[in-house]
């Protein structure tokens, strides 16, 4: 029988490969400004107290991002609810790490729910980040604001998206994730904003995070 691989909303462009059991693109870009799609990414949605143990123990509240470990992101996206990042596969892994606060025995509820293949998210990196986001986003993209590590909920080409400032090596990177059934719309229109810029498409592969 043939192996099931797991596929993005977002059309790969060519070369297609297969990275972890989904089929990605294998393009690689040097462009200053460059857009991948990240879907592959393990994610898990935790919500619970706001000021309980899930807080306490990562130290991650309201609009912020923080690695728990190098291939680990864990979001504050709202009141008691916090996203995990991890590698392609992780998803154990993921859940894992939400447990070390659920079996207290103090009556805090805690739920952890898988949500790899129902969010899309991309990556748009480069020094032009900011300003392509600016033209599509009403949210004051200045360092001192939406600083590294600042995440918030924003409309984005006129669509809610949730968007993690997560830079690396000193470029600027933005995560943007949305519900899977907008993830094509979302990938052309930031496409179509860095026309400008030169953006270019830039293939899924490691560092994950």
């Amino acid at each position: 029988m043939a192996r099931l691989l797991a596929r993005s909303p977002i059309t790969p462009p060519p070369p297609l490969v297969v990275a972890e059991g989904w089929e990605v693109s294998g393009r690689r870009s040097g462009a200053a400004l460059r857009l991948s799609d990240c879907t592959p990414l393990a994610k898990l949605l935790v919500r619970g107290d706001e000021q309980g143990r899930f807080r306490a123990r990562f130290g991650i509240g309201v609009g912020a991002a923080r690695l728990l470990s190098p291939d680990l992101l864990v979001i504050g996206w709202g009141p008691g609810e916090w996203t995990l990042l991890g590698p392609p596969g992780a998803e154990e892994r993921l859940a894992s790490v939400a447990a070390l606060d659920r079996d207290d025995g103090g009556g805090e509820f805690l739920s952890a729910t898988e949500v790899t293949h129902g969010h899309a998210l991309m990556r748009l990196a480069g020094t032009a980040a900011a300003a392509l986001l600016a033209k599509i986003c009403a949210i004051d993209l200045g360092d001192d604001v939406t600083p590294n590590g600042a995440a918030f909920r924003s409309s984005v080409a006129k669509l809610v998206t949730e968007v993690v400032r997560h830079d690396r090596d000193g470029e600027p990177a933005y995560w943007l994730q949305c519900d899977r059934a907008f993830g094509q719309y979302l990938f052309d229109a930031v496409l179509d904003a860095g026309a400008e810029f030169g953006i270019e498409v830039d293939g899924f592969r490691p560092p994950w995070i």
